[in-house]
């Protein structure tokens, strides 16, 4: 291998964010695994350039709002455009939503309740927060996520959450290329997936903090090895 992978971390990174410290753990972690090197760049939000091309992979991480929301949104669609492999994380999560319901379904009148109160809110308060908690989530059969779970069916989420998925704009915001992968046990949204990308997959929990535990994460493994089809298939030799 003559070079690491180049993940780019999408967020203004603070130690007082514990998904922050977990991340670097859970690439390396998942980097171990696959046997690649792998180096991990944090991106704060007021740098951020609409260019993808530059990244092995992407990854929106949590910590919103963010410094410059404009500047992830266009992130994020660059990652969707460029193919580039893609995972949003939380807050990630919640900004990859809103920028398919801008870009995508043309929504302009699309917002987060936690930054704008006003507009048709994609992400809204959440009943019951979900503030250091964990839950059972049912996973989707034949979704890319139950497969890197080796296809399961439940897992167990770990959250820090107050804002989620509106479930009075679901069926206008999901269908056949962007897929639901996950729910929680009342049939809420807690992840989905682009069906027509080679990995784009975004969750509202946190799956990196099992890394604090010396627990491997299944998708930060998921986005790596998405990583290296990427990088062979630009031509860029790792």
């Amino acid at each position: 291998m003559t070079r690491p992978l180049r993940v780019g971390l999408i967020g203004d990174r603070s130690d007082a964010v514990t998904a922050h410290r977990a991340i670097p753990l859970a690439l390396d972690r998942a980097a171990t695994r696959l046997g690649v090197e792998v180096e991990g760049v944090w991106l704060a939000t007021v740098e951020l350039e609409d260019d993808a091309s530059r990244w092995d992979a992407l990854w929106c991480t949590p910590g919103s709002p963010y410094a410059d929301t404009g500047r992830v949104l266009s992130m994020i669609r660059a990652a969707r455009e460029a193919r580039v492999p893609f995972l949003g994380t939380c807050g990630g999560c919640q900004h990859a939503l809103l920028e398919w319901a801008l870009d995508v379904l043309d929504w302009d009148d699309a917002t987060h309740a936690e930054l704008v109160d006003a507009g048709r809110a994609v992400i809204a308060p959440l009943a019951c927060a979900l503030i250091e908690r964990s839950q059972p989530v049912r996973l989707l059969p034949g979704s890319r996520l139950s497969a890197l779970h080796d296809d399961a069916l439940e897992i167990e989420a770990r959250y820090r959450c107050s804002f989620g998925v509106n479930q009075a704009y679901r069926e206008g915001l999901f269908g056949d290329r962007l897929r639901i992968n996950a729910e929680d046990e009342s049939g809420e949204v807690r992840g989905f997936e682009l069906t027509d990308h080679p990995f784009f997959v975004a969750v509202l929990f946190q799956p990196e903090r099992a890394a604090l535990e010396g627990k491997r994460v299944p998708l930060a493994e998921g986005l790596l090895a998405a990583a290296v089809r990427h990088a062979y298939t630009t031509g860029a030799r790792i």
